[in-house]
């Protein structure tokens, strides 16, 4: 559900079954075509949703995201929401929170920053959790490598933005937190009925700011148009994307696949949307994306 990158793997294992792990070649090439697909569309429909920010804002974006998603998740999870006990309701409302906080703070940060500065801050959540779970020496190694990306991405320079960088690193943050919660989630619920609960608890939460946003000044078509395509490639396509790869590549794959992420979101910002970045930022996010994908192709023994 992250914006900028779908969710970790973790997240998904559970509610892809056993049996469906990946079997012959052409199933692997079509899972492979689709993660490439699915990156692409998110880190697309971020940069289509910041079209939108002149009149919507970022709230206003991450609202009609968070109903698309809502909509999308629970289609699929369908949770039975009368079966919940108060032990299941307190993580999913958690994670609820979490999930739109780390939307609208992601947001805000592609609307100050750029998508792949944004991008590239937020991706430091699920890494920090996959070092600090590690003891071999290459990922204390990777460890060094990432925080060096990350002192020259916040370098102090004359046009520094350090609200927006705040603000990405807070999207880290709330996905890190997403990554665990999302493990409680799963152990107490079966599925994706926890996820597409708090989806709809998000959305609920973010229902007063459509209708605000409505009433004060009703949006264009144009600018709606945009929130809604955002929604849909950066909830609705990844999140199938996921299902169906998952079934198709080993789960190691999908992470190690998920560190491009941040390059896509770079790439698309300045393809799309004309954010350019100076050879010390590209530098910075080809350090961010070595490290993550060293710590996980490296066997562990």
């Amino acid at each position: 559900m992250p914006t900028a990158s779908t969710p970790p793997t973790a997240v998904w294992e559970a509610a892809v079954p056993a049996a469906s792990q990946p079997h012959g070649k052409r199933q692997s090439l079509a899972g492979v075509a689709t993660m490439v697909g699915s990156g692409l569309s998110n880190q697309t429909g971020a940069a289509i949703g910041s079209l939108a920010f002149p009149v919507l804002g970022p709230v206003g974006v991450v609202a009609v995201r968070q109903y698309v998603a809502a909509a999308v998740l629970l289609a699929v999870g369908r949770p039975r929401l009368r079966s919940f006990t108060r032990r299941e309701w307190g993580p999913v409302l958690v994670l609820a929170l979490v999930f739109g906080t780390m939307n609208l703070s992601l947001y805000t940060a592609i609307d100050r920053i750029g998508l792949g500065l944004a991008v590239t801050l937020e991706f430091f959540g699920p890494l920090a959790i996959a070092l600090a779970a590690a003891r071999r020496r290459v990922d204390a190694c990777c460890a060094v490598i990432a925080a060096a990306g990350a002192v020259a991405l916040m370098r102090p320079r004359p046009s520094t933005d350090y609200v927006g960088m705040g603000l990405g690193l807070l999207a880290a943050v709330c996905w890190a937190s997403y990554i665990l919660l999302n493990r409680t989630v799963g152990r107490r619920l079966p599925g994706a009925q926890g996820s597409a609960a708090a989806a709809a608890v998000s959305a609920l939460a973010f229902l007063p700011v459509g209708v605000v946003l409505v009433l004060r000044e009703p949006p264009t078509a144009e600018a709606l148009g945009y929130a809604v395509v955002a929604g849909v490639l950066s909830s609705a396509v990844p999140y199938l994307a996921d299902l169906f790869t998952l079934r198709r590549v080993p789960p190691a794959a999908f992470g190690l696949f998920m560190s491009v992420n941040p390059v896509l979101a770079a790439l698309v910002g300045w393809l799309g949307l004309g954010q350019g970045l100076g050879l010390v930022d590209w530098s910075a996010i080809a350090a961010v994306v070595c490290a993550n994908a060293l710590s996980i192709a490296v066997p562990r023994t």
